[in-house]
Protein backbone atom coordinates (compact mmCIF):
# COMPACT_ATOMS: atom_id res chain seq x y z
CA UNK A 1 0.00 0.00 0.00
CA UNK A 2 1.22 3.54 -0.92
CA UNK A 3 1.35 6.26 1.16
CA UNK A 4 -1.30 8.87 0.35
CA UNK A 5 -1.22 12.91 0.95
CA UNK A 6 -4.02 15.07 2.40
CA UNK A 7 -4.65 18.25 0.94
CA UNK A 8 -1.62 20.12 2.71
CA UNK A 9 0.77 17.80 1.59
CA UNK A 10 1.08 15.76 4.98
CA UNK A 11 0.87 11.99 4.65
CA UNK A 12 -2.05 10.72 5.79
CA UNK A 13 -1.64 8.51 8.90
CA UNK A 14 -5.30 6.55 8.51
CA UNK A 15 -3.62 5.18 5.06
CA UNK A 16 0.09 4.87 5.65
CA UNK A 17 1.90 1.79 7.38
CA UNK A 18 3.03 4.05 10.22
CA UNK A 19 5.18 2.90 13.39
CA UNK A 20 3.28 3.84 16.60
CA UNK A 21 6.29 6.48 17.01
CA UNK A 22 5.33 7.69 13.80
CA UNK A 23 2.30 7.77 14.09
CA UNK A 24 2.55 10.15 17.65
CA UNK A 25 5.29 12.28 15.79
CA UNK A 26 2.64 13.11 12.81
CA UNK A 27 -0.28 14.16 15.71
CA UNK A 28 2.53 16.29 17.63
CA UNK A 29 3.10 18.25 14.51
CA UNK A 30 -0.11 18.51 13.60
CA UNK A 31 -1.48 19.47 17.33
CA UNK A 32 1.57 22.05 17.47
CA UNK A 33 0.18 24.09 14.83
CA UNK A 34 -3.29 23.87 15.48
CA UNK A 35 -2.32 24.85 19.27
CA UNK A 36 0.14 28.15 17.94
CA UNK A 37 -3.06 29.22 15.71
CA UNK A 38 -5.88 29.30 17.85
CA UNK A 39 -4.59 28.54 21.37
CA UNK A 40 -5.53 25.99 23.34
CA UNK A 41 -8.74 27.01 24.32
CA UNK A 42 -10.32 27.27 21.14
CA UNK A 43 -8.21 23.99 19.47
CA UNK A 44 -10.53 20.87 18.71
CA UNK A 45 -8.78 17.92 19.03
CA UNK A 46 -10.83 16.85 15.60
CA UNK A 47 -9.06 19.66 13.70
CA UNK A 48 -5.68 18.21 14.81
CA UNK A 49 -6.96 14.87 13.09
CA UNK A 50 -8.43 16.31 10.12
CA UNK A 51 -5.11 17.79 9.34
CA UNK A 52 -3.23 14.30 8.80
CA UNK A 53 -6.27 12.30 7.92
CA UNK A 54 -7.01 10.20 11.06
CA UNK A 55 -10.43 9.92 13.04
CA UNK A 56 -10.39 12.00 16.44
CA UNK A 57 -10.06 8.89 18.76
CA UNK A 58 -6.68 7.83 17.06
CA UNK A 59 -5.68 11.24 18.69
CA UNK A 60 -7.11 10.11 22.29
CA UNK A 61 -5.76 6.43 21.73
CA UNK A 62 -2.27 8.14 21.49
CA UNK A 63 -2.75 10.69 24.23
CA UNK A 64 -5.26 10.58 26.11
CA UNK A 65 -6.99 14.20 26.75
CA UNK A 66 -6.86 17.52 25.33
CA UNK A 67 -4.43 18.53 27.88
CA UNK A 68 -1.67 15.49 27.66
CA UNK A 69 -1.18 16.37 24.22
CA UNK A 70 -1.10 20.39 24.79
CA UNK A 71 1.31 19.31 27.09
CA UNK A 72 3.39 16.78 24.93
CA UNK A 73 3.55 19.31 22.05
CA UNK A 74 5.37 22.22 24.70
CA UNK A 75 7.59 18.98 26.06
CA UNK A 76 8.49 18.23 21.92
CA UNK A 77 9.09 22.45 21.15
CA UNK A 78 11.39 22.40 24.29
CA UNK A 79 13.20 19.87 23.17
CA UNK A 80 13.91 20.87 19.60
CA UNK A 81 15.07 24.35 21.42
CA UNK A 82 17.25 22.60 23.87
CA UNK A 83 18.50 20.52 21.10
CA UNK A 84 19.32 23.21 18.63
CA UNK A 85 21.27 25.63 21.64
CA UNK A 86 23.25 22.37 22.69
CA UNK A 87 24.43 22.31 18.82
CA UNK A 88 24.59 26.05 18.54
CA UNK A 89 27.09 25.35 21.75
CA UNK A 90 28.82 22.88 19.68
CA UNK A 91 29.22 24.38 16.79
CA UNK A 92 30.93 27.65 18.54
CA UNK A 93 28.86 30.02 16.57
CA UNK A 94 29.54 33.67 17.52
CA UNK A 95 27.09 34.25 20.77
CA UNK A 96 27.17 37.87 20.49
CA UNK A 97 25.46 37.35 16.92
CA UNK A 98 22.76 34.96 18.23
CA UNK A 99 21.95 38.01 20.79
CA UNK A 100 21.31 40.42 18.76
CA UNK A 101 19.14 38.37 16.32
CA UNK A 102 17.20 37.06 19.36
CA UNK A 103 17.03 40.68 20.63
CA UNK A 104 15.75 42.54 17.60
CA UNK A 105 12.58 43.93 17.64
CA UNK A 106 11.34 42.62 14.11
CA UNK A 107 12.35 38.87 15.77
CA UNK A 108 10.83 39.38 18.83
CA UNK A 109 7.29 40.56 17.39
CA UNK A 110 7.58 37.61 14.85
CA UNK A 111 7.84 34.92 17.61
CA UNK A 112 4.85 36.34 19.23
CA UNK A 113 2.65 36.01 16.41
CA UNK A 114 -0.39 32.96 15.74
CA UNK A 115 0.95 30.42 15.00
CA UNK A 116 4.87 30.93 16.29
CA UNK A 117 6.84 29.27 19.03
CA UNK A 118 6.13 31.95 21.06
CA UNK A 119 2.58 31.88 21.14
CA UNK A 120 2.12 28.09 21.89
CA UNK A 121 4.86 29.15 25.21
CA UNK A 122 2.65 32.05 26.18
CA UNK A 123 -0.37 30.06 25.60
CA UNK A 124 0.70 27.38 27.90
CA UNK A 125 2.47 29.55 30.56
CA UNK A 126 -1.45 31.33 31.06
CA UNK A 127 -3.08 28.23 31.52
CA UNK A 128 -4.04 27.09 35.06
CA UNK A 129 -6.69 24.53 36.71
CA UNK A 130 -4.18 21.63 34.51
CA UNK A 131 -1.95 20.29 36.51
CA UNK A 132 -0.40 18.37 33.50
CA UNK A 133 0.36 21.60 31.12
CA UNK A 134 1.03 23.54 34.24
CA UNK A 135 3.98 21.05 35.01
CA UNK A 136 4.91 20.62 31.20
CA UNK A 137 5.21 24.21 30.68
CA UNK A 138 7.34 25.10 34.01
CA UNK A 139 9.51 22.16 32.75
CA UNK A 140 9.96 23.30 29.41
CA UNK A 141 10.87 27.07 30.75
CA UNK A 142 13.46 25.39 33.29
CA UNK A 143 15.12 23.46 30.41
CA UNK A 144 15.25 26.10 28.28
CA UNK A 145 16.68 28.46 30.83
CA UNK A 146 19.46 25.97 31.61
CA UNK A 147 20.28 25.08 27.68
CA UNK A 148 20.17 29.41 27.21
CA UNK A 149 22.72 29.70 30.31
CA UNK A 150 25.23 27.29 28.42
CA UNK A 151 24.93 29.40 25.24
CA UNK A 152 25.61 32.26 28.09
CA UNK A 153 28.36 30.75 29.49
CA UNK A 154 30.21 29.50 26.07
CA UNK A 155 30.43 33.00 25.23
CA UNK A 156 32.30 34.01 28.24
CA UNK A 157 34.80 31.68 28.26
CA UNK A 158 34.88 32.64 24.43
CA UNK A 159 35.61 36.67 25.39
CA UNK A 160 32.38 37.72 23.78
CA UNK A 161 30.66 38.93 26.71
CA UNK A 162 31.56 40.23 30.31
CA UNK A 163 33.62 38.04 32.31
CA UNK A 164 31.75 39.06 35.35
CA UNK A 165 28.05 37.69 33.94
CA UNK A 166 25.75 35.59 36.39
CA UNK A 167 24.44 33.30 33.42
CA UNK A 168 21.86 31.68 34.91
CA UNK A 169 20.24 35.16 35.75
CA UNK A 170 21.69 36.25 32.08
CA UNK A 171 19.22 33.38 30.68
CA UNK A 172 16.23 34.07 32.83
CA UNK A 173 16.27 37.71 31.54
CA UNK A 174 16.30 36.88 28.40
CA UNK A 175 13.57 34.67 28.53
CA UNK A 176 11.57 37.25 30.58
CA UNK A 177 12.31 39.70 28.39
CA UNK A 178 11.02 37.88 25.15
CA UNK A 179 7.69 36.73 27.31
CA UNK A 180 7.17 40.41 28.01
CA UNK A 181 7.50 41.73 24.55
CA UNK A 182 3.75 41.46 23.74
CA UNK A 183 2.80 43.44 27.08
CA UNK A 184 5.35 46.10 25.91
CA UNK A 185 3.90 46.48 22.40
CA UNK A 186 0.77 46.94 24.32
CA UNK A 187 1.32 49.56 26.57
CA UNK A 188 4.58 51.49 25.69
CA UNK A 189 3.50 54.82 23.74
CA UNK A 190 6.15 54.27 21.35
CA UNK A 191 7.06 50.76 21.28
CA UNK A 192 8.95 50.52 18.31
CA UNK A 193 11.19 53.10 19.85
CA UNK A 194 11.58 51.18 23.44
CA UNK A 195 12.12 47.98 21.82
CA UNK A 196 15.24 49.30 19.82
CA UNK A 197 16.56 50.90 23.14
CA UNK A 198 15.81 48.24 24.98
CA UNK A 199 17.72 45.84 22.46
CA UNK A 200 20.65 47.99 22.64
CA UNK A 201 20.84 48.31 26.49
CA UNK A 202 20.52 44.18 27.13
CA UNK A 203 22.96 43.91 24.68
CA UNK A 204 25.50 46.59 26.24
CA UNK A 205 25.49 44.78 29.49
CA UNK A 206 25.97 41.10 28.53
CA UNK A 207 28.46 42.31 26.07
CA UNK A 208 29.80 45.06 28.22
CA UNK A 209 32.80 47.35 26.85
CA UNK A 210 33.82 45.30 24.12
CA UNK A 211 30.89 45.64 22.31
CA UNK A 212 31.86 49.19 21.45
CA UNK A 213 36.03 48.62 21.43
Amino acid sequence: MTEQQGPSGRAMAGRSRMTGPQRRESILVAATEVFAEVGYQRARTAAVARRIGVSEPVIFQNFGTKAELFAAAVRRRADQICAWLADFVARQESVSALLATVLDPVHLQRVHTPGSIGALFADASAITGEPVIEAASQDATRRIAVALAAVLEHGRCAGELRADLDVEAGAWWLLSLTASQKFRRATAPDSVDVESRLAETVLDFLVGQRRHD
